[in-house]
């Protein structure tokens, strides 16, 4: 990948990550309409997994299978597994919307834990394209927010954990394969869905289309999980972050392509202000590239 630009590579990451989720999220949707949510999270995780393990070997990966849990990565994965499980009961029982709205607080939380506790400098200009890309996200899903209800308060908790879990994906060592990150989290999930299954719900015999739905899905996660991690890992916080909301974009994609739901003049505008605030911020850091190659 070292022929894409530097200063886009983590951008680019995040909108091909984000892509990756929106994909998995939209089968599972479908899938939960006669699924129970953990259900559909175990069977996609055991998807994921017959995907995934494979593709180590055939990487070349194989000798660092001991590093799926290594401290670092686990830490990193046992937040992605609490916020999923928060997330996919909020999708099931709640307007897609709503959740996908609740969810873009993420790149806020993760901008400013980064700062706290890496000490990154935003600045008040990145502050500003990174609130208008936040606008720009609500108008695009336009939640329709009746009351706070629990489903509200998970999909609040999702945005939380996803962040801790990004914050926490910074710590891990440059010696671990982003794959093998990746991995690590299906299988985290997998295990971590199954003992929630068992817990609160009762089997239903899957259809050929819901094993279908969660096979596309299980690849597509593999694909977001590896993306979104070496998005933070190869470029500044600051600058990948706000490219989160293009899952907002992305959303509309999916709502057209597989629900004949066109946007409306609202939702055009916000996508506009994602775009616009994005290439903004792509623009700012290549002109103080430049500035300090100058000086």
């Amino acid at each position: 990948m070292q022929f894409i630009p530097a200063n886009i590579r983590g951008p680019l990451f995040m909108i091909v990550s984000t892509g990756s989720y929106l994909v998995n999220d939209t089968m599972m949707k479908l899938a939960t309409a006669g699924l129970p949510p953990y259900e559909v999270l175990l069977l996609r995780g055991a998807a994921a997994t017959v995907w995934g393990m494979p593709l180590l070997f055939m990487l070349g990966y194989g000798r660092q299978i001991p590093l799926l849990f290594e401290r670092k990565v686990l830490r990193r994965n046992l937040c992605e597994l609490a916020a999923i499980l928060c997330y996919v009961v909020a999708l099931a029982n709640m307007p897609i919307a709503d959740s996908t709205a609740l969810g873009q607080i993420t790149p806020l939380i993760v901008l400013v834990g980064s700062s706290l506790l890496f000490g990154e400098k935003i600045g008040a200009v990145r502050m500003a394209l990174i609130s208008l890309g936040f606008v720009g996200a609500v108008m695009v899903a336009q939640p329709t927010m009746q009351g706070i209800s629990i489903y509200a308060l998970l999909a609040l908790g999702n945005a939380a954990l996803a962040a801790a879990r990004d914050l926490a994906g910074r710590k891990v060592g440059a010696e671990v394969p982003g794959m093998i990150v990746a991995i690590s989290a299906v299988v985290v999930v997998l295990l971590g869905s199954g003992v929630a299954h068992l817990v609160s719900e009762q089997w239903v015999m899957p259809e050929g289309r819901h094993l279908l739905l969660l096979a596309g899905a299980g690849l597509f996660l593999i694909f977001g999980h590896f993306f979104i991690f070496m998005a933070y890992r190869v470029g500044p916080t600051s600058a990948v972050a706000p490219f989160y909301y293009c899952f907002t974009v992305w959303a509309v994609i999916s709502g057209l392509l597989v629900f004949g739901q066109l946007p409306n003049a609202l939702a055009v505008c916000g996508i506009l202000l994602v775009i616009g605030s994005g290439l903004a911020i792509v623009s700012l850091d290549e002109r103080r590239r430049r500035l300090s190659i100058v000086a």
